[in-house]
């Protein structure tokens, strides 16, 4: 079930990276911020907040309801980090995908020079 929540949590991943990288991260020198992003943050600040917040309420109910029908008694794993873990498959595993596929391709580009 995780897994498929995993697939709308592509969207509440996406805002708060990009907040982060053209907010704070910028402010400290470790990004770049997009030069088109001239609205400020507070406007972010007002479309990530209930966008993330009701995905998580989202989540947290489901994962409740879903463990308390699953699970009689105390899973032998820690449900939530693994629940957490499966939630972001779908948003790091494309990310982590096209990172190796760089890496990679740079590699192979100095190699044959």
């Amino acid at each position: 079930m995780n897994l498929f929540l995993g697939l709308p949590a592509v969207v509440p991943v996406f805002l708060v990276w990009y907040f982060l990288t053209n907010g704070p991260l910028a402010s400290l020198g470790w990004t770049q911020q997009d030069p088109n992003e001239d609205d400020g943050m507070l406007l972010w600040l007002v479309v990530i907040v209930p966008v993330v917040v009701f995905f998580a309420a989202l989540w947290a109910l489901v994962n409740l309801s879903m463990r308390d029908k699953l699970l009689a008694e105390e899973p032998p794993y820690p449900y939530w980090p693994v629940s957490v873990v499966l939630t972001l498959v779908p948003s790091l595993g494309p990310i982590a995908f096209s990172w190796a596929y760089s890496v990679g391709q740079s590699m192979l580009d100095q190699g044959l020079s």
